[in-house]
Parts: structure tokens; sequence; C-alpha cells
């Protein structure tokens, strides 16, 4: 005797909806994966619970690229069965497509950021970790492309400093040694011009002044002067 049709309705206790609703989720998700598999087909299952948490499934983690394959399929769709579909109609399916888009840009940004992460599978997750590694090697590959590029910068910068330096003070030098010639030039002429000034005669009384000495000197003259004369006038009176 074969059983009857079980006929579909809400279940009304709560604890058996969401017993039920974990155990349909799972096997949904589950045959999702198996037709994908069996049949190399591009699956995406979206599932909203009645508190409005989302589970969802897609062949090899690529969600955007099918919905957006979806969107562009069932717009070029819409197009050849409505050609004469109007513009309000065109506006709104623009917007529901930016708004799609929109949750699933704020949900993968929640994601980088370790948020809402319980609806990740093992393999959504294993992938997320490999972007973020992704992300960061070429985060600290440019960090140090910017370090090298800085420090060189630096380098050139003390170098050309330390040149303008050795510049500034050979210049200080050259006007240093031209300053000091004339003052040289000025010393040389005194000193030529002391060279010439009539000398005073040596030194006989090392004990007396400059003026002593030279009295001393005009009276040994005289002395000298005199002394002939007064052989002759003796010379006279002997006579």
């Amino acid at each position: 005797m074969g059983g009857g049709r079980v006929q579909l309705k809400r279940i009304e206790n709560k604890i058996n909806r969401q017993v039920t609703f974990s155990k349909r989720r799972t096997g949904l998700l589950k045959k999702a994966h198996e037709i994908s598999v069996l049949c190399d087909a591009q699956v995406a299952v979206v599932v909203f619970s009645n508190k409005g948490k989302l589970f969802e499934y897609a062949t090899d983690s690529c969600m955007e690229q099918i919905l957006e394959r979806y969107e562009r399929y069932s717009y070029a769709e819409r197009q050849l069965v409505e050609p004469e579909f109007e513009s309000q109609g065109n506006w709104t399916f623009e917007y529901c497509r930016l708004k799609a888009k929109v949750e699933v840009l704020q949900r993968n940004h929640r994601h980088y950021l370790g948020e809402d992460l319980d609806s990740l599978t093992l393999k959504e997750i294993q992938n997320l970790e490999q972007q973020l590694d992704t992300a960061l090697k070429q985060i600290r590959l440019r960090k140090n492309q910017l370090m090298h590029e800085s420090i060189s910068e630096l380098q050139r910068k003390r170098k050309a400093i330390q040149e303008e330096n050795n510049l500034l003070a050979k210049k200080i030098k050259e006007k240093e040694k031209a300053a000091a010639q004339p003052q040289v030039q000025d010393w040389e002429q005194q000193n030529i011009g002391l060279d010439l000034l009539p000398q005073p005669l040596p030194c006989l009384n090392n004990g007396g002044t400059q003026q002593d000495e030279f009295l001393q000197v005009r009276r040994n003259q005289l002395d000298l002067t005199l002394e002939p004369l007064y052989s002759c006038h003796l010379g006279c009176f002997a006579a």
C-alpha cells in the first residue's frame, strides 16, 4: 500500500521548522554541488532564512560571475521577447541589477574584514584566505618598493647637499685668500719703508739710552778732530 501524497504547507512549530530548514538547506546545497560536478554545470544557489541570514553555494566560488552572466542573459532575453520594453522597465531592471551587485560587494567587503563568516563553507574560507594572502603580498611588495625609492631619494639629496657644502667651503677659502693678499702687500711696503730710514749708530754703552750713546759717539769724533790742533800749538810753544 503506497504512501499518500504529503501536502506542503508551512510548519507551525518553530523548532520543527528550524530543523527542517537546516536539513533541507543542506540537502539543497549538496544537490547543487552534485549537479555541478556530474554535469559540469555552473550552479548558484542563494537561500535566505526567515531571519534574513544568507546561505549560498556557487561553482568554484564564482557567485559574482554567475550572477553577472545571469543578468546579461536575462537582459538580452527580455530585449528579444519585449522589443518595445518601456524606459521605466529598463531603469527598474538596471536598479535591481546594481542593487544586487552592491549587496555582493558589501558582503565580500565584510568577508575581507573577517565579519559574517558563518555562512561560508570551508572551501570558500580557504579561497578567501588565499585572496587575502595574495593581496597582502602585493601590499608588502609595493611598500618595499616605496621604501627603496624613498631611501634612494634621500641618498641623492644627501650627496647633492655634501657637494654644495664642499663648493661653499672652497669659495670661502678663496675669498679669505684674496682678502689676505692686500694685507701682506701693505706689510711688505711698510717693512721696505722702514729699511730706507737712517739707522742709528752702533751702541757703545750698553747701559745708557740711545741718545746718550749718540752723544758719546759725537764726543769721540770731536776729540779725534781736535787732537792735531793741540799737538801743533804745543809744538810752537816748545820752539
